[in-house]
């Protein structure tokens, strides 16, 4: 389904030109991250599998997937360099912070507009306000709306060389609300400490 929605996107296409050999490549090098995510970060689908996030908890380096320069060159063959390319960067502009970072969004081609993406970024938004964390993504132009709709910012642009034009863009915790519910009648403080001293 992520091969799917980025096939038909610039960025697949940069990233692997040859349209025949495409959607074998990006689905065998998405499975890698997807794979890494499921150790260090989540995946999100919506029931019916038709969108996904792919994230992971930056709260400290996190190693490269098992194995990556071999099944990188696996998966990509001729095209691995491409993928290199773009991993470096988009680390260059990475924050060192500890935060969360939003790697993919992706919704199948024909679930695209009827508010899949959305329904998965109002989870993902109400998830990092409870934990307190900011988040960082990188997005193609046409993506760029609909993450300001969920409190991403832009930062400086990112230029593929020969390739299209990415954005990233950085969403703060809003603290709007309590991330516990709160009993009024009821002073908040260690109870655990006070029974227990």
């Amino acid at each position: 389904m992520i091969a799917d929605a980025l096939h038909p996107s610039p960025l697949g296409a940069w990233l692997v030109p040859d349209a025949a050999q495409r959607r074998q490549v990006l689905t065998d090098v998405v499975a890698v991250w997807v794979e890494h995510a499921m150790f260090f970060g989540d995946v999100h689908l919506t029931d019916d599998c038709t969108a996904a996030i792919v994230g992971f908890h930056r709260y400290r380096p996190i190693p490269p997937p098992a194995n990556y320069p071999t099944r990188l060159v696996q998966g990509a063959g001729a095209h691995a360099e491409r993928f290199t390319a773009l991993e470096g960067l988009i680390a260059q502009q990475q924050p060192t912070e500890p935060h969360y970072h939003l790697a993919l969004l992706a919704v199948s081609p024909p679930g695209q507009k009827a508010g899949y993406g959305s329904a998965l970024l109002g989870h993902h938004r109400a998830r990092l306000d409870r934990i307190d964390l900011p988040s960082w993504t990188t997005v193609p132009a046409e993506s760029e709306r609909l993450l300001a709709r969920y409190g991403y910012t832009l930062r400086p642009p990112l230029t593929v060389p020969n390739g299209p034009n990415l954005r990233p863009m950085r969403r703060n915790p809003h603290h709007a609300s309590s991330p516990m519910p709160i009993n009024p009648a009821r002073p908040v403080g260690n109870r655990w400490h006070d029974q227990h001293a």
